[in-house]
Protein backbone atom coordinates (compact mmCIF):
# COMPACT_ATOMS: atom_id res chain seq x y z
CA UNK A 1 0.00 0.00 0.00
CA UNK A 2 1.07 3.54 -0.59
CA UNK A 3 1.49 6.16 1.83
CA UNK A 4 1.32 9.43 0.38
CA UNK A 5 3.56 12.71 1.10
CA UNK A 6 0.76 15.04 1.44
CA UNK A 7 -2.74 16.14 0.47
CA UNK A 8 -1.11 17.44 -2.89
CA UNK A 9 0.37 13.94 -3.80
CA UNK A 10 -2.52 12.28 -3.18
CA UNK A 11 -4.69 14.56 -4.99
CA UNK A 12 -2.53 14.25 -8.53
CA UNK A 13 -2.65 10.64 -7.84
CA UNK A 14 -6.44 10.60 -7.15
CA UNK A 15 -6.92 13.14 -10.60
CA UNK A 16 -5.06 10.60 -12.74
CA UNK A 17 -8.10 7.50 -11.65
CA UNK A 18 -10.63 10.34 -11.67
CA UNK A 19 -9.82 11.22 -15.39
CA UNK A 20 -9.54 7.78 -16.64
CA UNK A 21 -13.22 6.61 -14.70
CA UNK A 22 -14.63 10.21 -16.01
CA UNK A 23 -13.06 10.26 -19.34
CA UNK A 24 -10.62 12.95 -20.06
CA UNK A 25 -12.68 14.27 -23.46
CA UNK A 26 -14.40 16.86 -21.13
CA UNK A 27 -17.82 15.44 -22.49
CA UNK A 28 -19.00 15.80 -18.37
CA UNK A 29 -20.01 18.74 -17.13
CA UNK A 30 -18.02 18.39 -13.75
CA UNK A 31 -17.84 20.48 -10.51
CA UNK A 32 -15.50 19.28 -7.89
CA UNK A 33 -16.48 20.36 -4.51
CA UNK A 34 -13.99 19.78 -1.24
CA UNK A 35 -14.69 18.73 1.92
CA UNK A 36 -13.13 21.61 4.33
CA UNK A 37 -10.67 21.84 5.51
CA UNK A 38 -8.49 19.05 4.98
CA UNK A 39 -10.31 18.03 1.93
CA UNK A 40 -9.87 21.10 -0.01
CA UNK A 41 -5.97 20.90 -1.19
CA UNK A 42 -7.00 17.56 -2.34
CA UNK A 43 -9.95 18.58 -4.79
CA UNK A 44 -7.66 21.63 -6.11
CA UNK A 45 -5.50 19.35 -7.05
CA UNK A 46 -8.05 17.34 -8.82
CA UNK A 47 -10.17 20.46 -10.29
CA UNK A 48 -7.10 21.98 -11.68
CA UNK A 49 -6.39 18.45 -13.41
CA UNK A 50 -9.71 18.08 -14.83
CA UNK A 51 -10.31 21.15 -15.71
CA UNK A 52 -12.95 21.98 -13.43
CA UNK A 53 -14.34 24.56 -11.17
CA UNK A 54 -13.56 24.37 -7.66
CA UNK A 55 -16.16 25.11 -4.57
CA UNK A 56 -16.68 23.83 -1.24
CA UNK A 57 -19.62 21.83 -0.02
CA UNK A 58 -20.16 22.96 3.77
CA UNK A 59 -22.30 21.03 5.58
CA UNK A 60 -23.86 20.51 9.01
CA UNK A 61 -24.39 16.89 10.29
CA UNK A 62 -27.69 17.26 12.52
CA UNK A 63 -26.88 14.99 15.81
CA UNK A 64 -29.54 13.62 17.99
CA UNK A 65 -30.22 15.50 20.93
CA UNK A 66 -28.07 14.09 23.92
CA UNK A 67 -26.26 11.31 21.39
CA UNK A 68 -24.77 14.40 19.01
CA UNK A 69 -22.14 11.85 17.14
CA UNK A 70 -25.46 10.19 15.66
CA UNK A 71 -26.67 11.79 12.74
CA UNK A 72 -29.86 12.30 11.52
CA UNK A 73 -29.67 14.13 9.00
CA UNK A 74 -27.49 17.35 7.36
CA UNK A 75 -28.00 20.61 6.36
CA UNK A 76 -25.91 22.20 3.50
CA UNK A 77 -26.26 25.71 1.55
CA UNK A 78 -29.63 26.86 0.08
CA UNK A 79 -31.57 26.08 2.49
CA UNK A 80 -31.23 21.84 1.64
CA UNK A 81 -31.94 19.49 4.61
CA UNK A 82 -31.54 15.99 4.68
CA UNK A 83 -33.28 14.07 6.96
CA UNK A 84 -33.21 10.57 8.23
CA UNK A 85 -36.65 9.56 9.35
CA UNK A 86 -35.73 6.17 10.95
CA UNK A 87 -33.71 8.16 13.17
CA UNK A 88 -35.43 10.71 14.06
CA UNK A 89 -38.33 8.31 14.83
CA UNK A 90 -36.28 5.65 16.70
CA UNK A 91 -34.98 7.93 18.87
CA UNK A 92 -38.10 9.96 19.61
CA UNK A 93 -37.04 13.17 18.16
CA UNK A 94 -39.69 15.89 18.25
CA UNK A 95 -40.17 18.25 15.42
CA UNK A 96 -39.55 21.33 17.93
CA UNK A 97 -36.31 19.47 18.79
CA UNK A 98 -35.02 18.69 15.91
CA UNK A 99 -35.94 22.32 14.72
CA UNK A 100 -33.67 23.53 17.76
CA UNK A 101 -31.20 21.28 16.39
CA UNK A 102 -31.18 22.80 12.78
CA UNK A 103 -31.29 26.71 13.81
CA UNK A 104 -28.18 25.85 15.59
CA UNK A 105 -26.16 24.12 13.04
CA UNK A 106 -27.52 26.57 10.39
CA UNK A 107 -25.84 29.05 12.66
CA UNK A 108 -22.88 27.48 12.30
CA UNK A 109 -22.58 26.64 8.92
CA UNK A 110 -23.37 30.29 7.30
CA UNK A 111 -20.35 31.53 9.78
CA UNK A 112 -18.26 28.55 7.80
CA UNK A 113 -19.83 29.75 4.63
CA UNK A 114 -18.89 33.30 4.82
CA UNK A 115 -15.08 32.33 6.56
CA UNK A 116 -14.13 30.13 3.26
CA UNK A 117 -16.40 31.84 0.54
CA UNK A 118 -15.90 35.45 1.48
CA UNK A 119 -19.73 36.21 -0.50
CA UNK A 120 -18.21 34.70 -3.52
CA UNK A 121 -21.49 32.87 -5.39
CA UNK A 122 -21.43 28.83 -4.88
CA UNK A 123 -21.15 27.42 -7.93
CA UNK A 124 -24.00 26.25 -9.34
CA UNK A 125 -24.57 21.76 -9.05
CA UNK A 126 -27.62 21.32 -10.59
CA UNK A 127 -27.75 19.40 -13.38
CA UNK A 128 -23.80 18.78 -13.30
CA UNK A 129 -21.48 15.71 -12.07
CA UNK A 130 -20.23 17.32 -8.62
CA UNK A 131 -17.12 15.21 -7.58
CA UNK A 132 -17.09 14.90 -4.06
CA UNK A 133 -13.37 15.15 -2.66
CA UNK A 134 -11.83 14.43 0.96
CA UNK A 135 -8.50 13.44 2.03
CA UNK A 136 -10.23 10.37 3.11
CA UNK A 137 -12.71 7.79 4.62
CA UNK A 138 -13.06 6.53 7.72
CA UNK A 139 -16.39 6.22 9.85
CA UNK A 140 -17.80 8.14 5.92
CA UNK A 141 -20.29 9.96 7.98
CA UNK A 142 -19.31 13.51 6.89
CA UNK A 143 -18.71 11.89 3.24
CA UNK A 144 -22.01 10.57 3.22
CA UNK A 145 -24.02 13.45 4.26
CA UNK A 146 -22.04 15.79 1.69
CA UNK A 147 -23.15 13.11 -1.07
CA UNK A 148 -26.72 13.24 -0.43
CA UNK A 149 -26.63 17.13 0.20
CA UNK A 150 -24.95 17.41 -3.05
CA UNK A 151 -27.69 15.12 -4.36
CA UNK A 152 -30.61 17.64 -2.71
CA UNK A 153 -29.10 20.49 -4.23
CA UNK A 154 -29.53 19.39 -8.11
CA UNK A 155 -26.59 17.56 -8.76
CA UNK A 156 -27.19 14.86 -11.68
CA UNK A 157 -24.38 12.54 -10.84
CA UNK A 158 -22.70 12.83 -7.60
CA UNK A 159 -18.81 10.54 -7.48
CA UNK A 160 -17.29 10.58 -3.96
CA UNK A 161 -13.41 10.53 -4.74
CA UNK A 162 -10.62 10.00 -1.97
CA UNK A 163 -7.33 9.04 -1.86
CA UNK A 164 -7.87 6.14 1.47
CA UNK A 165 -10.63 4.50 3.25
CA UNK A 166 -11.90 1.93 5.46
CA UNK A 167 -13.39 -0.98 3.05
CA UNK A 168 -16.08 -0.88 5.21
CA UNK A 169 -17.30 2.85 5.02
CA UNK A 170 -16.77 2.67 1.41
CA UNK A 171 -18.72 -0.17 0.57
CA UNK A 172 -21.45 1.89 2.49
CA UNK A 173 -20.75 4.73 0.58
CA UNK A 174 -21.41 3.13 -2.70
CA UNK A 175 -25.03 2.61 -1.94
CA UNK A 176 -24.81 6.81 -1.75
CA UNK A 177 -23.24 7.76 -4.07
CA UNK A 178 -23.27 7.28 -7.96
CA UNK A 179 -19.60 6.29 -7.85
CA UNK A 180 -16.90 5.99 -5.43
CA UNK A 181 -13.32 6.50 -6.60
CA UNK A 182 -10.61 5.44 -3.61
CA UNK A 183 -7.08 5.08 -4.74
CA UNK A 184 -6.53 2.31 -1.85
CA UNK A 185 -8.43 0.40 0.65
CA UNK A 186 -6.17 -1.03 3.31
CA UNK A 187 -7.21 -4.16 4.75
CA UNK A 188 -5.66 -3.07 8.61
CA UNK A 189 -7.29 0.75 8.40
CA UNK A 190 -7.12 2.75 11.52
CA UNK A 191 -6.88 6.57 10.70
CA UNK A 192 -6.91 8.50 7.72
CA UNK A 193 -3.41 10.24 8.68
CA UNK A 194 -1.42 7.24 8.99
CA UNK A 195 -1.38 6.96 5.57
CA UNK A 196 0.53 10.25 4.59
CA UNK A 197 3.86 11.57 5.92
CA UNK A 198 2.81 14.68 6.11
CA UNK A 199 -0.76 15.25 7.56
CA UNK A 200 -0.82 18.34 9.47
CA UNK A 201 -3.88 20.25 10.22
CA UNK A 202 -4.82 22.85 6.75
CA UNK A 203 -6.04 26.14 8.17
CA UNK A 204 -8.74 28.19 7.37
CA UNK A 205 -6.09 31.01 5.45
CA UNK A 206 -4.91 27.78 2.98
CA UNK A 207 -8.34 26.87 2.41
CA UNK A 208 -9.71 30.13 1.05
CA UNK A 209 -6.62 31.11 -0.17
CA UNK A 210 -6.93 27.71 -2.59
CA UNK A 211 -10.34 28.68 -3.71
CA UNK A 212 -9.17 32.31 -4.79
CA UNK A 213 -6.49 30.52 -6.40
CA UNK A 214 -8.92 28.17 -8.59
CA UNK A 215 -11.66 31.13 -9.48
CA UNK A 216 -8.74 33.32 -10.67
CA UNK A 217 -6.83 30.68 -13.42
CA UNK A 218 -10.62 29.31 -13.85
CA UNK A 219 -10.95 25.78 -14.57
CA UNK A 220 -7.30 24.11 -15.35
Amino acid sequence: MTVFHDRVDAGRRLAGLLRERLGASGDEDVVVLGLPRGGVPVAFEVARRLHAPLDVIVIRKLGVPHQPELAMGAIGEGGVRVVNDQIVRATGVSAPALESVRRREQAELDARVERFRGGRTRVPVTGRTVVVVDDGVATGATARAACQVARAQGADRVVLAVPVGSPDSVAGLRRVADEVVCLQEPEFFQAVGEWYEEFSQTPDREVVALLERAGRTGPG
